[in-house]
């Protein structure tokens, strides 16, 4: 019988440096790991593949990732990373009419398996994003956001009950969105406040905005990278189960790995393994998330 522990993950969010002795380092700052460290850690949590994202907008960081260096690391280990492309909003003109298609259309032709992480400090509904979603969708093109609480820093900004992401997915039907970051987690329970929605919360969840958001909206999808993710899940692992009953479709396991030593990575993946020692989680959805929804959403 199939030891589904045994199944060879994907980690739909993943960042590497090309070049870790030129990068500059920042105390405070996300100081990314370089392909071998982070494959250094796959190999520990049976991690076959990872999705490599650049980080091109300049806000809240010291030195971009280019797409261009992203694809390099993927066809140094073409085994072991795929890449998604990424583009400022503000690129090519810096109004809500710029060509992005055909920035969007060259990196998919170079292998580009999606757009992101996005990062830009707009407003999530700015008509320069509203542009670059416009393009991603007609492209066919996955897009992974990292939703912050006010512009001008690391992330699209929205507020408390993310309404402006509500308008997107209900304004791009046709876009498949991945949600990600503290302020899209914290949404989980429906006692998020200004207070603790740009943190880790605790406690027992009750149902709130991102499940609803997920019923309303079946191109909204979860990623579980980072210790937004985790805590989102480990903070209630009743909850977690429910959630992953209804949603299993939709939900994909991710890493996020800034540091080699982080500790969370092999807590998630314990986690998740005394779920299925417990029977809270199928075998069935324990594969879904950690590998067939990832092959699914990217058609490999």
């Amino acid at each position: 019988m199939e030891n589904v522990k045994n199944i060879q993950k994907i980690d739909i969010h993943a960042h590497a440096v090309p070049f870790p002795d030129l990068t500059p380092r920042c105390p405070g700052c996300a100081n990314f790991s370089s392909a071998e460290e982070v494959l250094g850690v796959y190999d520990r949590l049976g991690v076959e593949k990872g999705v490599l994202l650049p980080l091109v907008s300049p806000d809240g960081i010291v030195s971009p990732m280019t797409a261009e260096a992203t694809k390099l690391l993927a066809d140094k280990y073409p085994d072991r990373f795929l890449w998604f492309a990424n583009v400022d909003p503000r690129a090519a003109g810096n109004h809500p009419g710029a060509p992005l298609d055909r920035l969007i259309g060259h990196y998919k032709e170079l292998g580009a398996k999606g757009i992101g992480e996005i990062t830009a400090g707009l407003y999530l509904d700015d008509p320069r994003l509203e542009n670059l979603f416009a393009c991603c969708a007609e492209a066919e093109m996955p897009v992974t956001i990292h939703i912050s609480v006010a512009p001008d820093s690391y992330g699209v900004a929205d507020a408390l009950g993310l309404p402006r992401l509500e308008k997107i997915l209900k304004k791009f039907p046709n876009l498949k969105l991945l949600g990600h970051s503290q302020v899209f987690w914290s949404e989980i329970s429906a006692d998020n406040n200004e207070e603790i929605r740009n943190t880790y919360p605790s406690g027992k969840v009750t149902d709130g905005r991102v499940a609803r958001l997920m019923r309303e909206y079946p191109n909204l999808y979860c990623d579980l990278s980072a210790g937004s993710g985790a805590n989102a899940f480990m903070r209630d692992p009743e909850y977690a189960a429910r959630f992953i009953e209804e949603f299993s479709d939709r939900i994909l396991y991710g890493i996020d790995l800034v540091s080699k030593d982080s500790r969370f990575p092999l807590d998630f993946c314990a986690f998740f393994d005394n779920m299925l020692d417990e029977g809270t989680i199928s075998p069935e959805n324990y594969r879904k998330i950690f590998r067939e929804n990832a092959e699914k959403l990217l058609k490999l």
